[in-house]
């Protein structure tokens, strides 16, 4: 298998993958995530993906609402979004500094019987055959609707910025990579993940957005730290 491998619909991705259930954590195609691998069973993900070839993990949230209490393993959300490994470094005491970058959602159709320590399912891409296409529905974002959100999100929170690198951004990085950044909990980053199209997932982060902030202002939180 070519080592930059250029997916170009879901018939090139594998039907089974390992996925990493990871609370809060959200991955969109072409984004960027990284990751500190260090327990046991993950390093051996690792080691496995690269050993197939095919460098996929897949990023899922678990499910802890659906779960039995104080489960070491946790129902699944029923969508996730499946990563490249593009880069990899190894830390000096058995940890992996990873990068994925996002290739695309899939829907859980069954978990597997494995033998691995980690988890293993039969996953289904075509429900998502539009992440395939770079920037699409770019046009239809309220840009400025999203501009404005996030200049009030940072003064609220003291923040800084690179607006160059901001007002820069193709619509499709800046609606993902915020998404990916924002500190909301499972529930918002579950729902920005199942957004039928970029244009609802700019929506959802700016509502998101809006209530937290109103929260903020009615009851005097701190700012982020």
């Amino acid at each position: 298998m070519p080592i930059n491998i250029e997916y170009r619909g879901p018939a090139d991705l594998p039907e089974i993958i390992p996925v990493f259930p990871l609370p809060g954590a959200l991955l969109l195609p072409r984004g960027q995530m990284p990751l500190n691998i260090f327990e046991p069973r993950y390093l051996a993900m690792v080691d496995d993906a690269f050993r197939d070839g095919h460098r996929l993990i897949g990023m899922i949230q678990p499910d802890v609402a659906h779960s039995p209490k104080n489960s070491d393993k946790p129902a699944l959300f029923r969508v996730g979004c499946v990563g490249r490994i593009t880069q990899l470094a190894e830390s000096g005491d058995g940890r992996y500094i990873l990068e994925l970058t996002g290739v695309s959602r899939f829907k859980v159709v069954a978990e597997l019987d494995v033998l691995t320590a980690y988890r293993q399912c039969k996953v289904d891409f075509f429900a998502f055959v539009d992440d395939f296409t770079a920037r699409m529905g770019e046009d239809d974002v309220d840009r400025e609707a999203l501009l404005s959100v996030l200049a009030d999100f940072l003064k609220a929170n003291n923040l800084k910025v690179d607006w160059e690198g901001v007002e820069s951004a193709p619509n499709e990085a800046l609606v993902n990579a915020l998404a990916m950044m924002s500190p909301y909990g499972p529930a918002e980053k579950q729902a920005m993940l199942e957004a039928p199209d970029l244009k609802t997932r700019a929506e959802i982060l700016i509502a998101v957005t809006e209530m937290d902030l109103a929260k903020k202002r009615t009851s005097g939180d701190p700012p982020l730290q």
